[in-house]
């Protein structure tokens, strides 16, 4: 099963609505992705977004880490020596994750549809089913308060509501305003992206658990760096804090553990390299005693689909932010995982169970 080829295409596609958040408003959803082609007819595809301001990557230096040092690396590789080639994707650059990711993706899919499984099955198959939340936008109480109550009537019952933005009241008016006029029946998550000081944390979350807005978790509510803050904050309130940005390898990890910075951690393919390193980081974590998340950029369906195969096939992996796909104006692939509401099922066909990927304009690139 030897790599013959390796392509890179660039994918763009509106979003409905901005999505913003504390680090960055996005209004298109931008890609590259990776076609893998093998000796034996099998093609695997991953995707990799940019994200400037949480991984570092654009969509030239994507395509420069693929074209100039992944490729080179990879081809004329035997895909049944698979361990070899993953600990040499791992450590042939530095950082370059979201490039990292994509090659992972292509890869496992092609590994997967050798053996005639799906991936979520190669990797463990504990579940072929999941439930995602929606995303709430940060943006005036208000509009947030119609957002909300939007997503609810659709039929999503957990939501991910970004905060970090002006001052720590205006954030508290917000969850307030949101829960409001949804009830007390629907999960509210809260995502600061980093936008808060530890002292500001602390008396956010501590106010909130005050006023019963009966939070089920904040996620990255300090800088990714500082660990000492996101402990701080841990230690000092009730509700669950999880990190995010303050993971990205397996090392780092390891720290978050070994120092108890956070009670969860949010695994995301496009900070950990791909697959291979978020089951390290998902292992150390069960380990632990630590539940996870698996979430994502926004992505399309084609990068979403290769992360719900792995959330899919751990136990431990017990919440799922794959929004993403719904937040796009048009499709930019056929095939992979299904959406019935927030309930997401995994396709049976062998790899990530793709049938056409589509570049921008819609133009068929390439099947299955």
């Amino acid at each position: 099963m030897i790599i013959e080829k390796i392509e890179t295409f660039r994918n763009a596609v509106p979003l409905k609505k901005p999505f913003k958040t504390a680090l960055r408003t996005v209004t298109v959803a931008e890609a590259i992705f990776v076609k893998i082609t093998c000796d034996n007819g099998i093609t695997g595809w991953g995707e990799a977004p940019p994200t400037l301001v949480i991984t570092g990557d654009s969509l030239v230096s994507i395509e420069g880490a693929i074209n100039d040092v992944i490729k080179p690396f990879l081809l004329k590789k035997n895909l049944l020596n698979f361990e070899a080639i993953f600990q040499g994707l791992k450590t042939i650059l530095v950082n370059n994750t979201s490039a990292k990711a994509a090659v992972d993706m292509a890869l496992y899919d092609c590994i997967s549809q050798n053996c005639s499984l799906p991936l979520y099955q190669f990797l463990g198959g504990y579940r072929n089913e999941l439930e995602t939340d929606f995303t709430v936008s940060v943006n005036t109480p208000e509009e947030m308060g119609e957002d909300a109550v939007g997503y609810v009537s659709n039929g999503f019952n957990v939501l991910k509501v970004k905060v970090g933005i002006g001052e720590i009241e205006t954030d508290i008016a917000r969850i307030q305003e949101i829960r409001k006029r949804i009830g007390n029946d629907i999960k509210i998550r809260l995502d600061a992206n980093q936008g808060w000081k530890p002292k500001d944390a602390v008396r956010a979350i501590r106010k909130m658990e005050d006023l019963g807005f009966d939070i089920e978790l904040v996620e990255q509510p300090v800088k990714a760096e500082d660990l000492e803050g996101l402990k701080q904050v841990t230690d000092s309130v009730d509700t669950l804090i999880m990190a995010d940005e303050s993971v990205f390898s397996p090392k780092q990890a390891f720290e978050v553990i070994r120092r108890r910075s956070a009670d969860l951690i949010n695994i995301k393919l496009m900070k950990s390299g791909g697959i291979y390193q978020a089951q390290m980081i998902n292992q150390m974590a069960e380990t632990a005693g630590i539940e996870c998340m698996v979430g994502s950029m926004i992505e399309t369906r084609l990068g979403i689909t290769a992360a719900a195969h792995f959330a899919a096939s751990k136990k431990n992996i017990t919440r799922f932010d794959f929004d993403a796909p719904l937040m796009l104006a048009n499709e930019a692939i056929s095939g992979g995982i299904k959406y019935n509401g927030r309930k997401i099922t995994l396709p049976d066909q062998p790899g990530l169970g793709l049938e056409k990927v589509l570049s921008e304009g819609g133009i068929s690139i390439g099947k299955q």
